[in-house]
């Protein structure tokens, strides 16, 4: 191995290491926090040497099969944080709930590895193995309550669906393989040309099936409200953002890479489904009632608005928009799960209605809260409406003005079941004044969450340029 690629996988190597040390500070320790400031902390050291690479040239490494380059840098910052924000949400989730707990931040971080590993794979071999890795892990965390009956469910319902979608986009892999007789992204794209154009479109139909499932696409989404509402709230909270982050990376890099839209327009196709997906998640999370599941069918419509960002790749707001967009979704989606972990450890609900008078009890969390919500509506001045305003205006840039319509049209519908979490915490009257406790791990991934979130908003060229040049950086 060139010690050259070596020194490019020191952040990877990092967070394998700091998995199997927490495994072994779980042994040696009855305080399972321990584990999870160990993990904290090992996560924001790791953010030093994946800073380093951001001022070097984009290249492949490791005999082609991995890139290193802004677009893969760019999603193992955001994976490093979204996985630092959840470790600190589940130290005081987990307890007593579970008699794993440190396991849990182990995996947490493995999984992490393995996200990193889906962003930045450019051979379709070692991105085969990310996803079943990232697959393994999140089957074993969605049903990490062994005595919660929905959260073996979701555990199961995971594994059958993704398995499904694992084995389709393997079938698509092949096929790939077989069309051009490589396995690296690069080789692919310079023979596909003289592929059949009939095999070429079943092999990325095959491709999108694996894909929209991690992305949570219609009409690959049925797994997610059941996955959400059941599974540990800070494991929703991880694949609502990270998995969906890393899905997209993949997507992008492939499509972008290896599929030339002159040669197989799959544009219409992805902007039909981009359109489903922003429709259909609102108008299933209009009734509602369970904070999870709304959560859950509103990150079905917020798939959507970033499938608009891939096919309005071409100009300089799509494909920089839906690295904005991920981003401040992720401090924004993050920031609402944490409010219904915290929600639901003091009163052992996940009803909206049961939010009613949060404002008195909890009056830092419901505002928190409120800002989240006006954030996924995507009203200024908050991250994710940098992020929609880039999409749609990628889209109108590339002549979709009907879909940019149908974007504006479902921001405005989702307004009504965002503001009803408001209403409930504001305007309907608490059933107690008793004060919530707000435990301080929690608070601090919750006030890091709104900083992401209103920062971006008000202050998002930094965010701008970071993505700009990700994406220049994206071919190699």
């Amino acid at each position: 191995m060139n010690p050259a690629d070596l020194w490019s996988i020191v952040p990877e190597l990092w967070l394998t290491g700091l998995a199997i040390f927490l495994l072994l500070v779980d042994l040696f320790t009855a305080r399972k926090t321990v584990v999870g400031v160990v993990a904290v902390i090992g996560l924001l050291l790791s953010i030093i040497p994946t800073g380093v690479l951001l001022g070097q040239d984009p290249r492949t490494i490791l005999a082609g099969t991995y890139a290193v380059d802004g677009f893969a840098v760019f999603f193992k910052i955001l994976t490093v944080i979204a996985t630092a924000l959840v470790t600190l949400a589940a130290m005081d989730w987990l307890p007593g709930r579970t008699q794993y707990e440190g396991e849990f931040y182990a995996l947490l971080v493995f999984t992490a590895v393995a996200l990193i590993l889906m962003a930045a794979s450019t051979d379709i071999i070692l991105l085969a193995l990310s996803v079943e890795f990232v697959s393994l892990t999140s089957y074993v965390l969605a049903g990490y309550l062994k005595g919660n009956v929905k959260s073996n469910e979701a555990g199961v319902k995971y594994f059958l669906f993704g398995a499904t979608a694992s084995a389709v986009m393997l079938f698509g892999f092949s096929i790939l393989y077989g069309l051009t007789g490589t396995t690296n992204l690069y080789e692919i794209a310079r023979r596909v040309s003289d592929a059949p154009l009939q095999a070429l479109s079943l092999s990325v139909a095959l491709m999108l099936t694996g894909f929209g499932f991690k992305i949570s696409m219609v009409p690959f989404h049925q797994w997610t409200p059941d996955v959400y509402e059941g599974a540990p709230t800070p494991v929703a909270a991880y694949l609502s953002v990270a998995s969906k982050a890393a899905g997209f990376a993949a997507l992008v890099r492939l499509l972008m890479v290896v599929v030339d839209p002159r040669q197989l327009n799959w544009v219409p196709l992805l902007a039909i489904l981009a359109a489903v997906s922003m429709t259909l998640g609102n108008l299933l999370a209009l009734p509602q009632r369970n904070i999870k599941r709304m959560l859950a069918y509103s990150s079905i419509s917020h798939a959507g608005f970033l499938l608009i960002g891939v096919v309005a790749f071409r100009g300089d707001f799509g494909t920089p928009g839906l690295l904005i967009y991920l981003l401040g979704y992720t401090f924004t989606q993050l920031g609402a799960f944490f409010v219904a972990a915290l929600i639901g450890r003091q009163l052992g609900t996940d009803d909206i209605p049961d939010y009613a008078g949060l404002s008195r009890r909890a009056p830092v969390s419901a505002l928190l809260m409120a800002v989240f919500m006006l954030s996924l509506t995507g009203l200024p001045p908050t991250s994710v409406f940098v992020g929609k305003f880039y999409v749609l205006a990628g889209a109108i840039d590339n002549g979709l003005l009907w879909l940019a319509i149908v974007g504006v049209v479902n921001s405005i519908i989702s307004l009504y079941y965002y503001a009803g979490v408001i209403r409930a915490m504001y305007i309907m009257p608490a059933p107690s004044t008793v004060p919530l406790e707000e435990p301080a791990a929690l608070q601090v991934a919750l006030g890091i969450a709104g900083l992401g979130t209103l920062i971006i908003g008000l202050y998002p060229q930094p965010i701008i340029d970071l993505a700009r040049s990700a994406v220049l950086l994206l071919r190699i």
